[in-house]
């Protein structure tokens, strides 16, 4: 539609407009293309430009043939021989062609000064106009809690921190540097003030997420009497495999794998959902709340959808970065 619209204009305003357009977007486009670094985009500004030069070739021929109409022939006649009655017709020719011209090249100025104005304004609208961005993709932010009722646990564990406490403390600028996934922001983030599963809603349990492209990742806290040395016992209890023990800011920890839940859930037909499966493999590591390991502890788990894993230094490097910022009353 917009080509058949262009094509009805007249060839002097239709020329300068599309060499003004394709001048603008190709020399835009070609700055983006080497500030960003994508060749892709460099050919699509060389295309660009490439059509305005043969727009600019077309104008500059017809203006030669319109310089060639408009000489005069060699060789006038006489003037003794030009008939009167020959000469007074001419007159209104050439004065009807003066007063067409100026509104052909009017309307083209026209036009051009229109463009023009646009292209000004969609070159000089990011420069001119107050922005906080710079350009970089912007990580989504945890709720402020404001507001939110915590469960009873919460109030008889003054020492818990609550869910958007932690989102705060894990949805951390570096954090995809952490994981080896520098140029990935954050897709999406959470956090709950949750009670621990099997205790009747009687022991806290805090949780925060962050999702990545790549990796996600899950930090909460549970403030019960269960040590790390107690936890340790347990999985050696079940036969637990990749078990690692170790210190983090001079508290006990220790490393696991294990599996994620995964849960469908119909929401047709009245039905209940599906049965609880396997998810892909994660990979966690439990701190103690404090270094005498008096009970308590903070797990950090991290997995993906592709089942791939960072090294364990990467939750070691998570670690060391996060629990630091959670408040102090959980130390």
């Amino acid at each position: 539609m917009l080509g058949f619209l262009v094509r009805l204009l007249p060839f002097w305003v239709r020329e300068p407009l599309l060499i003004l357009v394709g001048s603008v977007f190709g020399v835009r486009i070609m700055y983006l293309a080497h500030r960003d670094g994508e060749w892709v985009a460099a050919a699509i500004g060389l295309v660009f430009l490439v059509f305005t030069a043969v727009r600019v070739h077309t104008v500059a021929r017809a203006l030669r043939a319109r310089r060639a109409r408009r000489a005069p022939a060699p060789g006038p006649a006489p003037a003794a021989e030009v008939a009167p009655a020959a000469i007074a017709p001419a007159a209104p020719a050439v004065a009807v062609a003066a007063e067409k011209e100026p509104n052909a090249w009017g309307q083209a100025v026209a036009a051009v000064a229109v463009f023009a104005a646009l292209g000004a304004a969609l070159w000089l609208g990011p420069h001119l106009l107050p922005s906080d961005d710079d350009g970089a993709p912007r990580a989504v932010s945890c709720a402020d809690g404001e507001g939110e009722e915590l469960p009873v646990a919460y109030r008889k564990t003054p020492r818990a921190v609550t869910g958007d406490e932690l989102c705060n403390a894990l949805n951390r600028p570096d954090l995809p540097q952490l994981l080896g996934t520098p140029a990935e922001t954050a897709t999406a983030v959470s956090g709950t003030s949750n009670t621990a599963p099997l205790t009747d809603g009687k022991v806290a349990q805090p949780e925060a997420e962050v999702q990545f492209d790549t990796y996600t990742v899950n930090v909460s806290v549970t403030y019960n009497e269960l040590s790390i040395a107690q936890y340790v016992k347990l999985m050696e209890y079940g036969e637990e495999t990749d078990v690692r023990k170790l210190s983090v800011l001079g508290r006990p920890a220790v490393l696991a794998s294990g599996h994620t839940m995964k849960i469908e859930i119909n929401l047709g037909g009245g039905g209940s959902g599906g049965p609880v499966e396997q998810g892909p493999p994660a990979r966690t590591l439990s701190v103690a709340l404090d270094a005498k390991d008096r009970g308590g502890y903070c797990d950090i788990t991290v997995w993906s959808t592709s089942g791939a894993l960072p090294d364990d230094s990467a939750l070691l490097d998570i670690a060391e970065k996060v629990l630091p910022t959670i408040p102090d009353r959980t130390v």
